[in-house]
């Protein structure tokens, strides 16, 4: 076996232990799609496309509250922006490679791929052998997503009703929120978002949820730039 292929199957091995916690989300996800009328071609091709579950699993709650689809669109671009991050924090390590692999591998970044990717990258060694990683590792998620959407789709009938899944999806986002606050700028984006959200309930076609949103967005980077320390050349006194 090439060095190459070691590589990607470390990133394969990298990302089992975290399949376990991908595949409620799938199944739930793939519950909702039922229950909003999409056959299973439908589903897996919304699931093809869009390969963010975050996103996916809002957009299907958002269709569940009748929203309209300028609001369903916005708010998965909000939730989206976080892999515009992402993508800038890779493109040093990936810049140089041939489209026929930025354009998948930009197709396949997921949050779990990106943090494992993202070490090995910066921890120095052989790029070429931090990209088969990262390859390894997106499409070990990829396959995940859609096989764990598809269990839902075809096995979500025979799930009882008693398991109340219809309060999957939020507290989903909880999961995704809680390990999300790591400083003061991100408890009070979400402090501030939860309360607006709340506050703005009562808005037509769901608005509150993108009011929210901006809210929760300008008062993290308000926050983050009080707190970040001020350069060396504006505390410097004049001689």
């Amino acid at each position: 076996m090439t060095r190459h292929w070691t590589a990607f199957f470390e990133g394969v091995r990298a990302l089992l232990p975290m399949v376990p916690g991908v595949i409620p989300f799938g199944l739930v996800t793939g519950v909702m799609a039922v229950e909003q009328g999409f056959s299973p071609g439908a589903t897996l091709g919304m699931t093809l496309l869009f390969f963010a579950g975050s996103a996916q699993m809002a957009a299907l709650q958002l269709l569940r509250s009748d929203a309209v689809a300028l609001v369903i669109l916005l708010t998965a671009l909000v939730i989206n922006l976080r892999f515009v991050m992402y993508s800038a924090s890779l493109a040093p390590y990936l810049h140089h490679l041939p489209r026929r692999w930025k354009w998948p591998l930009a197709y396949m970044l997921s949050d779990q791929a990106y943090a494992l990717s993202i070490m090995r990258l910066s921890s120095g060694g052989d790029p070429a052998l931090g990209y088969w990683f990262y390859a390894g590792s997106a499409l070990s998620m990829w396959l995940s997503w859609q096989l764990s959407v598809m269990a839902g789709v075809f096995i979500g009938a025979g799930i009882p009703a008693s398991w109340s899944l219809e309060f999957a999806i939020p507290l989903s986002f909880l999961g995704l929120l809680v390990p999300a606050i790591r400083n003061c700028a991100s408890l009070a984006a979400a402090c501030v978002g939860g309360v607006v959200a709340v506050l703005a309930i009562g808005l037509p076609y769901n608005l509150g949820l993108l009011l929210a949103s901006f809210c929760g967005i300008c008062t993290g980077l308000f926050v983050g730039r009080r707190r970040s320390p001020a350069p060396a050349s504006a505390t410097k006194e004049a001689p």
